[in-house]
C-alpha cells in the first residue's frame, strides 16, 4: 500500500489564477514522488489554463469514488464537478464562480471526513463571489470549521523567517478589539504550542503582540486593554508550563521573531499579523488553519484578477503550500 498522502487541491475561483498556479505547481515532479495531488475542481478551467502556459500535460478525470492513487507525473487528475461555463471570464466577480469555489471545497472536506484524502491545499476564493453565490461566509476557515462542527480554530501563516497565529481575522478592527477574550487569547496561545511541538519543535517560544502602540506602556495607550484581555491569557499558559512572553509592543515583536528570538508570534488582529508576512514576501507564505481535525494549507494570496489569465501568476506559495500539505498530512 502507497506510503504517500493523498493532497486534495481545491481549485478556489476559476476568474482569478487558481487554475494556472495548479497546473505551474503540478510540473513539479518531486511533489509525484511525495504525494499523489488530486485537484477538485473544474477539468476545462485547468485545460483552459494550461493551454494559456503553453504546458503540455494530460488530464485525468475522476469521480469521488474512483482510486485517487494512480497518479502519475504529466498527467493531472481531477475530481471533476463540472460545475462551470467553458467562457467563463477571466478577471470578474461572478456569483456561479464563487459557489463552485464553495462546491469543490465542500467536495474536499467530504473526501478528508472518508479518509479519502489525507490534506486539504487549497487555492485562493474570491469572498465577494463567494456571498453572491448565495455562501455568507468570510473565507475558506470558517467554511471549513463549519463543515467540521470546529468551534476553536485559528488562521496560521508560515513563511520561511517567521510564523504567526491570529486572535481574531476577517472582522473590523473595532470588532476585533470586542472580539479579543481572555479565553481566546489563552485558546490561541494553546493551539500554537500544541501545532509547534506536534511538528518537532521542543518548547517552543511563544511571543504575544499587545493590542495597542507599545503594548499600552503600562496604560498610557488605550483603555488598559492589555491588562484585561491579554495578561490573565499569557499567566495561565504560563501556568500551564507553555513557553510564553507578552503583552509585546508589535513594532519590535515582530522583528525580534524573524530574528529568532520567537518560534512564534500570536497576532490580535488580521493586519496586525499578516502585514509582516507578505513584506516577507507572497511567494514564500502559507496559510494553515489551525485546530481542525483536517490538514488544511493554503496559498497566502488572493485570486490577483487583475493578472488572472495571463500566465504570468507565481506559484511559489501554492508550491510552498503543497510541500507543507505532505510535510504535515498522516500517511495512508
Amino acid at each position: 500500500m502507497s506510503k504517500k498522502p493523498i493532497i486534495g487541491i481545491t481549485m478556489g475561483d476559476a476568474a482569478g489564477v487558481g487554475p494556472e498556479i495548479i497546473i505551474k505547481s503540478l510540473r513539479n515532479r518531486e511533489l509525484y514522488e511525495q504525494a499523489h495531488p488530486i485537484v477538485i475542481g473544474d477539468t476545462k478551467m485547468l485545460e483552459r489554463a494550461a493551454k494559456i502556459l503553453d504546458v503540455d500535460v494530460s488530464f485525468d478525470k475522476k469521480t469521488k469514488d474512483e482510486e485517487l492513487m494512480d497518479t502519475e507525473f504529466g498527467k493531472i487528475t481531477c475530481i471533476d464537478l463540472d460545475i462551470l461555463p467553458e467562457d467563463l471570464a477571466y478577471g470578474e466577480v461572478s456569483p456561479i464562480s464563487g459557489n463552485a469555489a464553495f462546491e469543490y471545497l465542500r467536495m474536499a472536506i467530504e473526501l478528508a471526513n472518508e479518509g479519502k484524502i489525507q490534506a486539504i491545499c487549497t487555492a485562493p476564493l474570491n469572498k465577494e463571489a463567494l456571498q453572491k453565490g448565495g455562501h455568507m461566509y468570510p473565507g475558506h476557515t470558517e467554511i471549513l470549521a463549519e463543515l467540521t462542527n470546529t468551534e476553536e480554530f485559528s488562521m496560521m501563516l508560515s513563511s520561511p523567517k517567521l510564523k504567526v497565529i491570529h486572535v481574531t481575522t476577517h472582522v473590523g478592527l473595532i470588532q476585533a478589539i470586542q472580539m479579543i477574550k481572555p479565553e481566546r487569547v489563552h485558546k490561541v496561545i494553546q493551539l500554537a504550542h500544541e501545532t509547534l511541538s506536534n511538528s518537532g519543535i521542543k518548547n517552543p517560544k511563544i511571543g504575544v503582540c499587545g493590542i495597542n502602540p507599545h503594548a499600552g506602556e503600562n496604560g498610557l495607550f488605550g483603555n488598559g486593554e492589555e491588562e484585561e484581555k491579554i495578561i490573565p491569557a499569557i499567566q495561565q499558559a504560563v501556568k500551564e508550563g507553555i513557553n510564553v512572553e507578552g503583552p509585546l509592543p508589535a513594532d519590535t515583536l515582530f522583528f525580534r521573531a524573524q530574528r529568532g528570538d520567537f518560534d512564534i508570534v500570536v497576532a490580535m488582529y488580521h493586519d496586525q499579523g499578516h502585514g509582516p508576512i507578505k513584506v516577507l514576501g507572497l511567494e514564500a507564505g502559507v496559510n494553515i488553519t489551525v485546530g481542525l481535525p483536517i490538514i488544511r494549507t493554503s496559498v497566502d494570496h488572493g485570486t490577483a484578477f487583475d493578472i488572472a489569465g495571463k500566465g504570468i501568476v507565481d506559484e511559489r506559495s501554492m508550491l510552498e503550500a503543497l510541500h507543507q500539505a505532505i510535510e504535515l498530512a498522516p500517511t495512508k
